[in-house]
């Protein structure tokens, strides 16, 4: 009888050669920069996600990319942010119907396109069909890719025409805001504070010393307040840039550099810095010579915060926790308390807050802030002084909010903001003598060059 035969995987010798995995499609240059845009305009526009952190994710997700692609997906994002009316009625214009809603990111992947077309003079072989390879790596958005592929083209030839033909105030600002903005400004005023916080913002560093040296270096401009401002588009990488790596100076916007200054002069005071995180004032306090406490509640931005102090060689207690329930057990010679807010007054920075506020949803900030202002009272010694700040466009924000508590609180008094102290102009002084600069304000002959946050700040000083 014959042996019955030997199981095949007997007559191999040796292990098993694994199967080579099959080869990827190459995607084409470009892909992958594009891909960050629409995943990150996806997270913000659908999901409500905060810009830095979704564009954080979408390109971490994408695995590596060349600092020129980050740089243009960034730019496809914040263009599409700050001008998503405009780009969505043009687009809309081209279409027959409206969308369905269940088309995966065929939406985000159409206005990065139209930013690229009509915006940033991308070439359109280049947009229209790196658009069509994004609508097709989709599963719920392939079956639009001819779709995408005519309108795109359309938008090509004579989108421009139509995109010239609408109002970017109505169209990009909300109703509402542009509305409370009125109210608040002024009619005229409202639409300069619009049309200022829809421009890309200048590069704003504050430096550790010689400003004059360092705006000379890097072809900028010293602000009368201090603060070296650089064009945006001649700057380059921020790590890359000279005296980073030194810890010479910080990014921080021209206003936010204010609040500090109006505590006076602070070496060797003990000055508290409440909901400090990231650290810009905080470092400003630290390099003036004070004796600096910060105080946040958010271990990821206190590890932000520590990161920038590192570098920057600054020495500063850090505390975690939570401002309305901290209890230092001692006062202090002055205290800073930047407060959350809707942020409105940096659109220019973060255009997606035009995107992610709402009309109903800024009494629950309201509320906090006062909880928030009358717990850093409790901080401040006798004769000290404290600034509260934010920086957002708001009254109720902003100087209802010291009213209230001036009305409740006898034992503190204002101390007005003075013309040319700081390099403060009387414009950016409001009638009860508190800080309250403009997106519209610091006009230059270099419109580049033009412009700062909106930021409200009063200087109070305990009696009692």
């Amino acid at each position: 009888m014959k042996p019955p035969p030997k199981h095949p995987a007997a007559k191999r010798k040796g292990p098993e050669r694994p199967r080579r995995p099959e080869a990827q499609p190459k995607k084409p240059a470009g892909f992958g920069a594009r891909e960050v845009a629409v995943a990150c305009l996806t997270s913000i526009l659908h999901r409500g996600r905060p810009l830095d952190d979704a564009f954080d994710a979408a390109a971490s997700k994408a695995g590596a990319l060349e600092s020129r692609d980050r740089a243009f997906a960034r730019l496809v994002v914040m263009t599409v942010l700050r001008r998503k009316g405009e780009l969505a009625a043009t687009v809309s214009s081209f279409l027959e119907k409206p969308l369905p809603d269940d088309t995966g990111r065929l939406w985000p992947i159409l206005l990065s396109a139209s930013a690229q077309l009509l915006i940033l003079e991308t070439p359109p072989h280049a947009a229209i069909s790196l658009a069509v390879d994004q609508c097709r790596a989709d599963p719920k958005a392939r079956r639009f890719d001819r779709l995408v592929n005519a309108v795109l083209r359309r938008v090509a030839a004579t989108g421009k025409e139509r995109l010239g033909g609408i109002d970017p105030i109505a169209a990009n600002i909300p109703p509402w805001l542009l509305a409370r903005w009125s109210e608040a400004y002024g009619e005229a005023q409202a639409r300069e504070i619009a049309e200022a916080s829809l421009t890309e913002a200048p590069l704003d560093l504050s430096v550790k010393s010689d400003a004059e040296a360092w705006a000379s270096r890097f072809g900028g401009l010293l602000l009368p307040t201090g603060t070296v401002r650089i064009r945006r588009a001649s700057a380059g990488r921020i790590e890359e840039m000279p005296g980073y790596a030194d810890g010479a100076w910080w990014v921080q916007d021209a206003a936010a550099a204010l609040p500090v200054r109006l505590l006076g002069a602070v070496a060797g005071r003990d000055v508290a810095d409440l909901c400090a995180a990231p650290g810009g004032k905080t470092a400003e306090l630290a390099a003036a010579g004070a004796n600096v406490t910060a105080v946040d509640q958010s271990p990821a931005r206190l590890a932000r915060l520590r990161e920038n102090l590192a570098r920057l060689k600054l020495d500063v207690a850090v505390v975690e926790a939570d401002v309305l329930a901290w209890d230092p057990g001692r006062t202090f010679d002055a205290v800073l308390l930047d407060a959350p807010c809707s942020a409105t007054g940096t659109i220019r920075r973060h255009p997606d807050i035009l995107h992610l506020r709402r009309k109903d949803d800024t009494g629950e900030r309201v509320a906090l802030q006062q909880r928030l202002i009358d717990s850093a009272a409790r901080c401040v010694a006798p004769g000290g002084r404290l600034v509260y700040a934010t920086c957002s466009l708001e009254p109720e924000e902003g100087q209802a909010q010291i009213a209230r508590f001036l009305a409740s609180n006898p034992d503190f008094a204002r101390v007005p903001v003075v013309a040319g102290e700081a390099g403060i102009d009387g414009a950016w002084i409001s009638a009860e003598g508190d800080l309250r600069t403009l997106p519209c304000h610091l006009k230059q002959p270099d419109a580049e060059l033009s412009g700062l946050d909106g930021f409200y700040a009063a200087r109070l000083e305990r009696r009692g």
